[in-house]
């Protein structure tokens, strides 16, 4: 693992001198060395306090993929030059901090670097977002997660006094309802949890295409990742409470879902699309479940490659048109055609349709939440529907009707777009075929 740590500090130096090509090519050598690191083991890689299972390894790989197509996605920056070689930077450091939270096997290691990650987003949405209000975008960002994380902190101190220690293999369950909801609070905040999720639009909104994607591609999943670790911890407290933080996140699913059908700005679309799968997912986690962890675990990985391929389509429609709006960005396949199917196969990926990874994960997680409760059922049929229902309205509104007539001039998709959009859907079709290695981590 530190072998890895220290290639990634590596370049540290060369982000500041080397050219934009040069810098994407590292990033993409350092993910293919990682790709060819898999281990069947239980924990594989340990060296100090570091160690891979496969839920880790599967993380840190999406960590390395998504960061890695932040700079694909960032071209703009480069022949701008808009600070590219300090976004580099922040994007290296951002990749360092998520690599050490998903490898640690101790809790607090976790937990610090958890923290540690909000910086460099932070900056990323204020140094490069686009509108005014960004800035009280970072402080939504900083500040949800904040309130929540002191708690945690004190309940680490508690968990140190009762095993001695903060290794994952040391902790055996409690029965301490406080406990669980000082621990699993910031987890809820950070997947988000339907009530505790109005930053995540504003971010998204605010944010540059590069913290667009880092945000749904990675930063949602150290919720998931946080909760799949520490839920031994809760399973008699769970067995009795977790019912209650179920219903909240698929009813706050249908309830965001009717929201994507109202929404007339792209991102904000994508963002609360955003909430009701990862919805989703936190429900898999609460059954306790193998099958819902196992469902959950794919539907982060799904959910981390479709929503930044859409925000990747989103962001090329504003570079041409300079607006988010669905009724601006309208008849695009008359101009873009190519870019239409592109639309096309990640809207429809974003509504589970096969072969992607979306559908298996929510085939698993339908089946764990339904052998939980079966009254549940109705829930979650409403939710699929209203799923498909807002990804065809985005992909129907913004490529079918009459051309804007206020688009004077325009310019044609390059091939570094169309390579960024093949890299996030390919990956996502193609892991449905080695679907058995997502189940082999617990």
């Amino acid at each position: 693992m530190m072998k890895f740590l220290l290639s990634l500090m590596f370049l540290i130096p060369l982000c500041f001198c080397a050219s934009y090509w040069i810098n994407l090519f590292m990033l993409m050598m350092i993910t293919f060395m990682f790709i060819l690191n898999l281990n069947f083991g239980l924990v594989s890689m340990i060296s100090y306090s570091f160690g891979l299972d496969l839920m880790s390894y599967s993380l840190i790989l999406l960590s390395f993929w998504i960061c890695s197509l932040m700079i694909l996605a960032s071209e703009k920056l480069y022949k701008m030059s808009n600070y590219y070689h300090l976004f580099v930077f922040i994007n290296l450091i951002l990749m360092i901090s998520l690599f050490v939270s998903f490898s640690s096997l101790n809790f607090f290691i976790f937990y610090l670097f958890f923290e540690v990650s909000l910086i460099p987003t932070l900056i990323l949405i204020i140094g490069w977002g686009y509108q005014p209000e960004r800035i009280s975008a970072g402080i939504y960002l900083l500040f949800y997660t904040l309130l929540v994380s002191l708690p945690m902190m004190v309940s680490l101190f508690y968990l140190y006094k009762k095993f001695n220690s903060l290794e994952y293999c040391f902790f055996y369950s409690i029965d301490n309802l406080m406990l669980y909801l000082c621990t699993s609070m910031v987890f809820f905040v950070k997947i988000p949890m339907f009530f505790m999720h109005l930053w995540l639009p504003k971010a998204h909104v605010e944010a540059p295409i590069s913290g667009s994607m880092i945000l749904a591609g990675v930063m949602l999943k150290l919720g998931g990742y946080g909760l799949l670790r520490v839920m031994k911890l809760f399973i008699k407290v769970g067995l009795k409470i977790n019912i209650y933080f179920i219903m909240i996140s698929l009813m706050g699913g249908i309830i965001v879902s009717l929201i994507c059908l109202r929404q007339s700005d792209m991102k904000s679309l994508i963002a609360y699309s955003s909430v009701s799968h990862m919805g989703m997912a936190l429900s898999g986690i609460l059954t306790l479940s193998l099958v819902g962890f196992w469902g959950s675990l794919s539907m982060m990985l799904a959910h981390g490659l479709c929503s930044s391929g859409l925000f990747c389509l989103a962001n090329i429609s504003y570079e041409r048109t300079s607006s988010r709006s669905i009724y601006i960005n309208k008849g695009l396949i008359n101009l873009m055609p190519n870019l239409s199917l592109w639309w096309f196969l990640l809207c429809s990926s974003n509504m589970s349709a096969p072969p992607s990874l979306n559908l298996m994960s929510e085939i698993l997680l339908i089946n764990s939440l339904i052998f939980y409760d079966s009254s549940l059922m109705l829930i979650l049929f409403i939710l699929i529907f209203l799923s498909a229902a807002y990804s065809l309205f985005l992909y129907s509104y913004t490529q079918h009707g009459k051309l804007n007539s206020g688009l004077f001039s325009f310019y044609q998709i390059q091939y570094r777009e169309y390579l960024l959009l093949f890299l996030h859907w390919v990956p996502l079709n193609l892991l449905i075929l080695k679907s058995d290695m997502l189940i082999l981590f617990i």
